[in-house]
């Protein structure tokens, strides 16, 4: 079943670093060019479901304790939302596939 739009871009973002809520919005928006933004509610929202689904936990973990603001949460990939990802980019890789051998007129840039 493929993964809501929200969820595959936090597990994206959490497959590199531990990050907080600010930091997964940030990131999500740079890596695609602005045309996903999550807000606050729709995040956090997710995340909870993330973390209830076992694909993401909180982590006391913090990069810069004398950099950080204390009441930030911090969020960390599991290896079953690793295993998770994988599936969906696989998932996602054939329906590219089939796009581009169905001459639909259409090429990834």
């Amino acid at each position: 079943m493929a993964l809501p739009t929200s969820h595959l871009h936090i597990l994206l973002t959490l497959a590199t670093e531990d990050r907080h809520g600010y930091s997964i919005m940030r990131e999500t928006e740079e890596i695609t060019d602005g045309h996903v933004k999550l807000g606050p509610g729709a995040l956090y929202a997710a995340l909870g479901k993330l973390v209830d689904g076992g694909l993401v936990v909180e982590t006391e973990d913090r990069p810069a304790p004398e950099l950080d603001d204390a009441r930030r949460r911090y969020y960390r990939i599991t290896d079953a939302g690793r295993t998770a990802l994988g599936l969906e980019l696989q998932r996602l890789n054939k329906v590219i596939a089939y796009a581009r051998n169905a001459d639909l007129g259409w090429s990834p840039t």
